[in-house]
């Protein structure tokens, strides 16, 4: 089992990725393929001593930058290092891909050359967030900013699924974050999306708001790539601004630096639950295979842990038991077509949200 990982990808490409990549081959034993620029990505490797016969080197001659159009690194750069990275895994040389690149053209790049789920419009990512009574899974948080009402609807199903398989929860809750709970509550987006849930065949437990996700209030937030983008962003801010001033006022006195020292032990895996590096990445869920995105600003043990949950999700077979999942939901037949929708028409946003 390989791991494409694109070297090219990130703030701080490729020093950061390799750094990464290595540590992952050195502390799970994974196999991995560093797409990339060969001389650059070699002359890393050469400062790490990685372990021999885990990591080779695949070269392409460009790079995505981090404000291009998907669609321009599409049709004009059939050799990025992202694309390549899937390539391999289309062609069976690598059984998942890892990019800390250009988010959309990592999603582009992914739907187009692995193509989708049966059934399934767009894809979204899966951003997992620590709560009060375990984890919530946040969908989209980045790869759709213009929905329709049936986007939101089967990122439902596709969390769903993934929340069965991955953490075993046989009957998740699913809420759909808007500004309040009442069922008239949201745009005109959230609103018909609601209608679709509420026909739908899901544990739909309705609105939920922002400050229900950490309580755990449901298993999945379903909204739009933009408001989720946000709402992660936002929350690791947050998490990284709270853990400064907890650092400064726990270093205000002996006191504190006593107190400090006495509960270390705590400190140390509240920082473990809502560091960001600790997952790595977000799964882009409805593809035919397993893509993991992560931050432009991934630190490597961002990388490594991305590569860890990419190596979870082959092994766990989650993309194929997801799609058993939505087979046996009666989402779709199987074969690209959807067997069961919620009764009566699928509304449409207004233009300006199509």
């Amino acid at each position: 089992m390989k791991i494409a990982v694109d070297a090219m990808g990130g703030d701080q490409a490729p020093k950061v990725i390799v750094q990464g990549a290595v540590a992952a081959a050195r502390e799970y034993g994974q196999p991995l393929i560093l797409v990339g620029d060969e001389s650059a990505v070699r002359a890393e490797l050469k400062l790490l001593n990685p372990p021999p016969g885990l990591i080779e080197v695949h070269h392409c001659s460009e790079v995505a930058g981090m404000d291009e159009e998907p669609a321009v690194v599409l049709r004009k750069k059939r050799d990025a290092s992202v694309r390549v990275a899937f390539d391999l895994v289309k062609a069976g040389l690598a059984q998942g891909a890892v990019s800390a690149g250009n988010s959309g053209a990592t999603l582009a790049v992914g739907t187009i050359v692995l193509g989708r789920l049966p059934g399934v419009e767009r894809p979204g990512i899966a951003g997992v967030f620590p709560t009060l009574t375990g984890w919530t899974v946040v969908i989209d948080v980045g790869a759709n900013v213009d929905c329709k009402p049936s986007f939101l609807y089967q990122f439902g199903l596709l969390a769903q699924a993934y929340v069965q398989v991955v953490m075993g929860i046989e009957n998740p809750k699913i809420g759909l974050l808007s500004i309040g709970e009442e069922d008239g509550k949201g745009n005109e987006l959230v609103r018909h999306a609601h209608d679709l849930f509420r026909r739908g065949t899901m544990n739909f437990i309705g609105n939920v708001e922002g400050r229900d996700i950490f309580p755990g209030v449901a298993d999945v937030v379903v909204c739009d790539g933009f408001v989720g983008n946000v709402v992660l962003k936002l929350s690791e801010g947050m998490a990284e601004s709270i853990g400064t001033m907890l650092k400064r006022e726990l270093q205000a006195g002996w006191l504190s630096r006593v107190g400090t020292l006495l509960a270390y032990g705590a400190f140390r895996r509240f920082k473990r639950r809502v560091d960001y590096a600790e997952f790595g990445g977000a799964p882009l869920l409805g593809i035919k295979g397993v893509g993991i995105i992560s931050h432009g600003g991934s630190s490597p043990k961002a990388i490594k842990n991305a590569i860890r949950t990419a190596g979870e999700m082959i092994r766990g077979r989650v993309c194929e038991r997801i799609e058993e999942s939505l087979v046996r939901s009666g989402f779709t037949n199987g074969k690209g077509r959807n067997r069961r929708k919620p009764n009566g028409p699928d509304p449409q946003p207004s233009s300006a949200q199509a």
